[in-house]
């Protein structure tokens, strides 16, 4: 695989838009810093660069200069322009006869220069002056390359969005923007490209797909995102080396992408089709087991401990309360039943075969104002069901559907906690833990009141064991099963009274909007434990409404929101 590798460095050191805006060895940077260090070199280019808009003046309408020609390293002012964000000098210098579509010794135009740093306002510009959105250099590359290519996700986002770029359109040897955001890693730029439909099983001239350059590089973060909305076939597919992503890995030395890769291939192989009575039965989960749990042990209560022939009878009053945990367990069973039934708020998904529909239908439509995505949050797109997530949802592996207010998934009820089953799933656990309490003390009470027990401890224990083995049993598993419904009652109710699900409180170093200033733990929807309380019993769950003193953006959202805010008034 070295001489892949190589194809690739020399590309990327010689070709790709890191050296780029030029190709020569990096020169185009070098010439850069040195523009930019020389503040009074007198000169269109280093005046566009600056955005020295007066300098540029005076050097075309007094001096005469020319904004057409290139420098001496055969650039246009127009692409100094684009590259530092001088919109007005950019709109100077397009005003003044610069072509919008000129391009350097590389091919690429200004264009290009503007996704290198990511730019939407002045790419917005050039756009609508009419640059080329599919303008490619020598090398193939598109500015969406490009863009992937320096991990210019929102840049992608918004081209792709407003001017119709394509997302998925291969270079001169046969790179997509996908491979290019899998070779540097660039895990955002991925999930939007997913989400866009780039082909993830496209092989460039190598034999290469972007799992195949994640190995590589040992991206570990990115072989986890492609290997999610991916199928055991990406695993196994083979280069022109015969190699595949994971035995790629071994070669470079990379041992958490071998482990990774191996681990997801091993889980695919033993997967369920659900075509066998063995893999139908495996999907019901844990469930049915519970429900035998429950009614045998409800079973063993009212045979050994209501209706023990060798226990004294009840009082009505004790058998009233006898008999309430019995009513407490099937009250706890019907909502386990509906639990394991009702829809945990699964959010539709828009599925279709992007791999072998791709010239019968468009890409997904975006929305420009779709505020996950003004805001920079990639990681709402859920590149398998192709969906911006709202905010509090997840994706889950085991259903592989996105649950809106995902608190977990259960196997004890074959289904997941979210925004509408997990009243049934709080009054389940509640009730049960109610009935062991009740069902307990009844059993416990029954044994300890037998006239013929013995008054030594050891002497009883034994008599009880032995007269009494049923309703031993099931006080001793009655024990056993408390403890673990007990604590995790008390954890349900502790999160429903902070309104934080369990995924939060796992994960809330993960999610930005759990992180205020300085990256401390925040919580924006919790409303106190009164109204959080009051609002989940009423209503069954919590609305994602955040505290007013929580409303907050970092400066990089808010300077997002303002960019896209102006290009949208510019433009729409």
């Amino acid at each position: 695989m070295a001489s892949e590798i190589e194809v690739l460095e020399d590309t990327t050191s010689a070709a790709s838009p890191s050296p780029s805006p030029a190709a020569d060895a990096g020169e185009g940077p070098a010439a850069a810093a040195a523009a930019e260090d020389d503040s009074l070199k007198n000169d269109v280019y280093t005046a566009a660069a600056y955005g020295d808009l007066e300098k540029l003046q005076r050097l075309v309408e007094g001096e005469g200069r020319p904004v057409t020609e290139t420098d001496g390293l055969g650039y246009h002012a127009l692409q100094w322009a684009a590259l530092n964000n001088r919109v007005a000098a950019a709109q100077y210098i397009l005003e003044h006869g610069a072509d919008v579509n000129a391009v350097d010794h590389t091919g690429q135009t200004a264009l290009h220069w503007s996704a290198v740093r990511g730019h939407i306002q002045v790419a917005e510009l050039l756009l609508k002056e009419g640059a080329k959105v599919d303008a490619a250099d020598l090398y193939g590359y598109q500015a969406t390359h490009v863009a992937a290519q320096y991990g210019q996700t929102a840049f992608i986002y918004h081209v792709v969005a407003k001017w119709n770029a394509d997302p998925d359109v291969p270079d001169n040897d046969g790179r997509s923007p996908l491979h290019w955001a899998a070779y540097k890693g660039f895990a955002d730029s991925i999930r939007l490209l997913l989400y866009l439909d780039a082909y993830r099983g496209r092989q460039d001239k190598e034999g290469c797909t972007p799992l195949h350059w994640a190995a590589i590089r040992g991206n570990l973060e990115a072989c986890t995102v492609l290997v999610q909305a991916g199928k055991k076939d990406d695993l196994v597919v083979k280069d022109k080396t015969g190699l595949t992503p994971a035995q790629l890995a071994v070669d470079k030395n990379h041992r958490q992408v071998v482990f990774f890769l191996d681990n997801a291939k091993r889980v695919y192989d033993r997967g369920c089709d659900g075509n066998t009575s063995f893999e139908k039965l495996s999907k019901l989960g844990l469930a049915p087991i519970l429900w035998c749990i429950i009614i045998g042990l409800l079973a063993t209560y009212i045979h050994s401990v209501i209706s023990g022939q060798y226990i004294m009878e009840m009082t009505a009053p004790f058998g009233l309360f006898a008999w309430s945990g019995v009513f407490l367990a099937t009250a706890g069973l019907v909502m386990f039943y509906k639990c394991s039934r009702k829809d945990p708020g699964y959010i539709k998904a828009n599925i279709r075969d992007s791999q072998n529909q791709r010239d019968d239908e468009p890409l997904l439509k975006l929305e420009l104002d779709n505020p996950a995505l003004l805001s920079g949050n990639w990681s709402q797109l859920c590149i398998t069901c192709k969906i911006v997530r709202p905010v509090r949802s997840k994706h889950c592996s085991t259903c592989d559907r996105c649950v809106e207010q995902f608190d977990h998934h259960c196997p004890w009820v074959s289904n997941c906690v979210g925004k509408k089953n997990k009243w049934e799933f709080f009054m389940f656990i509640t009730l049960e833990v109610s009935a062991m309490i009740v069902t307990g003390s009844a059993a416990i009470i029954r044994i300890v009141r037998d006239p013929a027990s013995p008054a030594s401890f050891g002497a009883w224990l034994s008599y009880s064991a032995f007269n009494h083995p049923g309703a031993v049993s099931f006080f001793i598993m009655d024990l056993f099963l408390f403890f673990g419904v007990a604590v995790l009652t008390v954890v349900q109710a502790s999160q429903i009274a902070k309104n934080i699900t369990t995924n939060e409180m796992a994960n809330s170093m993960r999610y930005s909007y759990l992180r205020g200033p300085g990256g401390r733990f925040r919580n924006p929807f919790d409303h106190g434990m009164r109204k959080n309380c009051s609002e989940f019993l009423l209503n069954g769950y919590n609305e994602d409404i955040e505290r007013p003193d929580h409303i907050s953006h970092t400066d990089e959202e808010m300077g997002m929101i303002q960019m896209t805010s102006a290009v949208s008034q510019n433009v729409l």
